[in-house]
């Protein structure tokens, strides 16, 4: 032992202070090594993970871009497949319109000729100076026969199903009741009332009711005729579609 002691106090104290400040180093740079090892390993593993969230991200995002142009793609198909039913669309309501004004369904407007049938000032005879249903649908028929579009007579409708009748000394047309003086509304093509003076049967009317049995009868022309629309119900029981002709042989 006092061996060891006089070696050791024949070492400098530079020394013993430069082989413990080596030591502290030593054990300090084998601690932040130990210690990197980890750091660098967690940090290496974290970033792999949000690399791959962001791949995975990327890959849903660029899915979504094609499914949104594929989505554009199938717009713009039903759309230029849409322009053609809109087309036809547009032929159904018109060829629906069509069958509306043949129904008397819509009401309508235009040029055309009015009739005032009323009775006879100074009867002859007390059944011929009144104005009957037979005068109003003669009336009608001729309009009808010259061309007209829609016909009224006192406001109503007249239709392929309106039935004109005498009731007492009124008329009955689509279940009203109508009084005297009867005016007869209806427009067509120009010339619509010269077409019915052309008539013979008309000719022959006016000769026979209003120039010999006196029933008065009026005409006018005014540039803007009003037919309103049928009021009462479509049934029809006994009717059915016409097939198309056929342009074969």
């Amino acid at each position: 032992m006092t061996a060891i002691r006089g070696r050791l106090r024949a070492i400098p104290s530079w020394q013993v202070t430069l082989s413990v400040a080596l030591l502290a180093l030593g054990f300090l740079i084998a601690a932040q090594l130990a210690a990197e090892g980890p750091r660098v390993r967690y940090t290496t593993q974290e970033r792999s993970t949000l690399v791959e969230t962001a791949l995975g991200l990327q890959g849903q995002q660029d899915a979504l871009k094609a499914r949104i142009l594929d989505l554009r793609d199938q717009i713009g198909r039903l759309e230029a497949s849409g322009a053609g039913s809109q087309s036809l669309v547009q032929q159904l309501n018109a060829e629906l319109d069509k069958a509306r004004i043949a129904g008397g369904l819509i009401p309508l407007g235009g040029p055309g000729v009015v009739f005032k049938l009323e009775d006879a000032d100074i009867p002859a005879n007390a059944a011929d100076s009144l104005v009957t249903a037979s005068d109003v649908r003669l009336l009608v028929d001729e309009l009808w026969l010259a061309g007209a579009e829609a016909i009224s007579v006192n406001g109503e409708r007249v239709t392929g199903s309106t039935a004109i009748l005498d009731i007492g000394g009124s008329l009955l047309a689509n279940s009203a009741y109508l009084a005297p003086p009867y005016e007869i509304r209806a427009i067509g093509p120009a010339g619509l009332y010269a077409r019915v003076q052309q008539s013979p049967t008309f000719v022959e009317f006016v000769g026979r009711r209003v120039e010999r049995q006196g029933v008065r009868l009026g005409v006018a022309e005014p540039p803007e005729v009003a037919i309103p629309a049928f009021a009462g119900t479509v049934t029809v029981r006994f009717g059915h579609a016409v097939p198309a002709a056929s342009t074969g042989p």
